[in-house]
């Protein structure tokens, strides 16, 4: 279940807010770090919720920004008290997408295309463990374990009684003939894509190879929308040594056609639990 306060949301709430504040100021970002001795890629940071905002961070851009409301002063500090507040994920050490399950954490909906796996959100747990084997050949076994646990907490979100996530999958085939671990366990995890799809937040599409050329030939992404309007959808790109996230009106609007293109050309959910069924019934007969 989300948290209450989720540090990383507050994060860009508030960087949000400082933004707006600095341009009602008419100043530039360059203007700002000028005036507090700071490095202009400090303020940007600050500004996307990259980075950890202090209170007295706050304070100063405050004064900076001549904010006299007191109100207003005190929101924002005890916004930048709430962000330096662990989530759970803290929990489990140093994770490298940390930030992007901050964001899923509070999401209320996620459009997700996968070209390569089945979606972490909807992996059994022998698959997330195969798959993160061989994704991390140099990986101990301890961080492998870390990971699936981390993968596991994810997933409580789709079990949310209250507000669960409203999850849209579309999947390339290919992520359904790659075997990963072993044709078994394949069987296991199509059947568990199956089950997971009978969900009324949860829809699954798959995209065939006979599809040919579509939006999504350039690789994974997925789309997050919050329930505050306050917060921007936000489109993640995972990269190998860093992450993508795309938060500017047009650049969500491009994704989010691309992805209507997507739902459009892939087969309907009727059809893709049959084609699912094929599938596994593929993996059956070589496994006899």
């Amino acid at each position: 279940m989300a948290s209450n306060v989720n540090p990383t949301v507050r994060r860009r709430r508030l960087g949000q807010e400082l933004r707006r504040l600095r341009e009602l100021k008419g100043m530039t970002a360059e203007e700002v770090a000028e005036r507090l001795l700071v490095s202009q890629s400090k303020i940007s940071r600050l500004e996307n919720g990259r980075r950890s905002i202090s209170q007295r961070d706050v304070r100063d851009l405050c004064g900076v920004y001549e904010v006299e409301d007191h109100r207003i002063v005190d929101s924002l500090m005890q916004m930048a008290k709430d962000s330096r507040q662990q989530g759970w994920w803290h929990a489990f050490g140093d994770i490298p997408y940390s930030v992007y399950i901050g964001l899923e954490t509070d999401a209320a909906s996620l459009r997700v295309y996968e070209p390569q796996v089945v979606p972490g959100l909807l992996q059994t747990r022998q698959y997330a463990e195969a798959l993160i084997t061989g994704a991390l050949p140099e990986s101990s076994p301890a961080d492998i374990e870390k990971r699936v646990n981390v993968r596991a907490r994810r997933q409580e979100r789709i079990k949310d009684a209250e507000t669960p996530l409203r999850l849209w999958a579309v999947i390339d085939e290919s992520a359904l003939r790659r075997v990963v671990g072993d044709k078994q366990l394949m069987i296991q995890q199509l059947e568990h894509l199956v089950e997971q799809s009978h969900l009324p937040h949860v829809t699954v599409q798959v995209l065939p190879f006979d599809m040919g050329a579509h939006p999504g030939i350039s690789g994974h992404y997925a789309i997050l929308e919050f329930p505050d309007a306050a917060d921007s959808s936000v489109v993640y790109i995972e990269g190998v040594t860093s992450d993508l996230y795309l938060e500017k009106a047009n650049d969500v609007q491009r994704y989010s056609v691309m992805y209507e293109h997507l739902r459009a050309q892939a087969l309907n959910v009727e059809q893709t639990r049959q084609f699912i069924g094929e599938v596994i019934k593929d993996y059956t007969d070589l496994a006899q």
